[in-house]
């Protein structure tokens, strides 16, 4: 597509990554270029983590959906961008967490900035450089493009210095923010500005007093009750969370930033900080929440929720992307059941794509899931039709789904047809783990059985190469033929009698897939159990 065209269509297109982009239109209007910063620099996206934790789903579901919004802020303009992946790695430790090793060790160091706390792995220098690492490996093996920065060294190194001075000066604009807020006994306590202990390390929730703003000045009581003064800068303290946030779009000129539906005041309150320092709040919008399978929203205390890993074992990555790119102000449904459909329509948005003019194009999940760069290859199989066929017995493995594919798709290997190939692999592990158990075939009714035979001897008479079309139309003139309700009826009949499932795929390409003969003996089974 050509570069023109796109800018033109995305200007009126209603995909969300692009109504996002059209923001930062607005935002910024240097020498008669829509969008462009100051002096050419780069349109600065931000996405947060807390490396208390390991990466996990939700992670990966913040930064894929900034970098839909920020490649459609490059297709509006051509202008660069930057995102910064930043870790809050100077905060302190307030529990300690339920999947690491060496519990008891990190019990010692509560409080205290997770930079300076041992590594329980045993494998970097801190708790953080090691949940650091995670996040890069993590952000890596999905290809995004991104800056990671780290607290500490933005404290340590003098870089937040500047905006510290800012704060210390708006000492009293930021509080009055802030007190409101809060209940009657955290208000005793609170300070903008958390000052690490020169004692124990540890970072402080206490009053602190402003000595000399211009100097970074500060005074408040240690642990051991003694009153300290020393500088705010050069990572002997850090700012309060709300400000922490404010203070960061200030110092690195953040432009846009989403966030959970769950920091609708947070977003509020660090933007009016924001202002107070002199500086414009980015733009952004609230995403909703995943809720579980009952309706209750996913916690990572509870463990209701579905990890990454879950989802990679049953879905492809480019599924979860698209799982992820829909509807994102609506609450969604995160378990194990929404994958199989998340597959399928990934694959039937794929293929769509091509014939799509460039405006649909544009609002196609797949454009952004694939940065315009939507590969070309399309399956001769659905996700669908493939647990049909691994959920039936002796067809647990990939090699024997194999051959049944490649006798319906003549040409098609493991070796040329990679994607194919993975599919195949996770419709065997989730028919495995979820559909097998479930599976009861029951014995057909009477006029059923009646049914059966007529079917199994029209596919008698079919070539064992029919093609799939020609085995459906015959489906469903048998169906006509017997008093069933409705055509529905009859393919819930098939369904639940030859699959023992009350649903299923479109019976012309599932017998197409699994062999006329193996089909007939199906139904020969179900036949036996009537007279069973």
């Amino acid at each position: 597509m050509d570069a023109d065209d796109i800018r033109s269509a995305a200007l009126q297109s209603k995909a969300w990554p692009y109504e996002e982009a059209r923001k930062l239109l607005k935002r910024w209007a240097a020498n008669g270029i829509p969008g462009a910063k100051p002096a050419g620099d780069p349109m600065v996206f931000e996405t947060g983590y807390g490396p208390s934790g390991l990466p996990h789903i939700g992670t990966f579901n913040e930064v894929a959906r900034t970098s839909f919004v920020r490649h459609a802020y490059e297709e509006l303009t051509g202008n660069p961008t930057r995102l910064i992946a930043f870790s809050d790695d100077m905060d302190g430790l307030r529990k300690v967490p339920d999947n690491v090793p060496n519990q008891g060790m990190l019990a010692e160091y509560l409080g205290k900035p997770l930079t300076r706390i041992p590594d329980p792995f045993g494998t970097h220098p801190s708790f953080a450089e090691h949940n650091n690492s995670m996040l890069r490996t993590f952000l890596d093996r999905f290809n995004f493009e991104y800056e990671f920065l780290s607290a500490t060294d933005c404290y340590t190194s003098g870089r937040f210095d500047e905006v510290i001075r800012k704060v210390l000066h708006a000492w009293d604009g930021i509080m009055n923010v802030m007190l409101p807020t809060l209940g009657e006994d955290r208000r005793k306590t609170y300070s903008p500005l958390l000052p690490i202990s020169p004692s124990t390390g540890r970072v402080l929730q206490v009053p602190v007093e402003v000595i000399d703003a211009e100097a970074g000045l500060i005074a408040f009581d240690d642990e051991d009750g003694s009153r300290i003064r020393q500088s705010a800068f050069g990572g002997l303290a850090k700012l309060q969370w709300k400000v922490d946030w404010a203070a960061r779009w200030v110092a690195l000129g953040v432009d846009y930033e989403m966030s959970g539906k769950d920091l609708i005041d947070s977003v509020t309150q660090s933007g009016k900080i924001a202002r107070i320092l002199g500086a414009r709040p980015p733009e952004g919008f609230n995403y909703e929440m995943f809720l579980d399978e009952k309706g209750e929203k996913i916690s990572k205390s509870k463990g209701n929720g579905l990890s990454l890993e879950e989802w990679l074992r049953y879905g492809s990555e480019p599924s979860l992307s698209f799982y992820i790119y829909r509807e994102p102000r609506r609450a969604k449904s995160l378990h194990i059941g929404v994958i199989p459909r998340a597959v399928d329509e990934y694959w039937q948005f794929r293929g769509n794509y091509p014939g799509q003019p460039v405006e649909q194009k544009l609002g196609n999940p797949v454009h952004h899931i694939h940065g315009g760069d939507v590969p070309a290859s399309t399956l001769p199989v659905t996700y669908g039709l493939l647990l049909n066929l691994v959920s039936l017995p002796g067809m647990a493995d990939k090699d024997t789904v194999w051959k049944f594919v490649q006798r319906y798709a003549p040409g098609t290997s493991a070796e040329s047809d990679q994607e194919l190939d993975e599919l195949i692999g996770l419709a065997v592990n989730y028919a495995r783990d979820f559909v097998g158990p479930t599976l009861k075939r029951r014995a057909p009714s009477k006029m059923e059985a009646e049914a059966l035979r007529d079917l199994d001897s029209e596919l008698a008479e079919l070539p064992v190469d029919a093609p799939a079309e020609d085995i459906q139309t015959q489906v469903f003139e048998v169906g006509k033929r017997h008093p069933f309700e409705n055509l529905r009826a009859w393919f819930q009949a098939l369904y639940e009698t030859l699959l023992g499932s009350s649903q299923g795929p479109r019976m012309g390409s599932f017998i197409a897939l699994y062999g006329i003969d193996n089909s007939r003996r199906l139904i020969a089974e179900a036949l036996d159990s009537v007279a069973a």
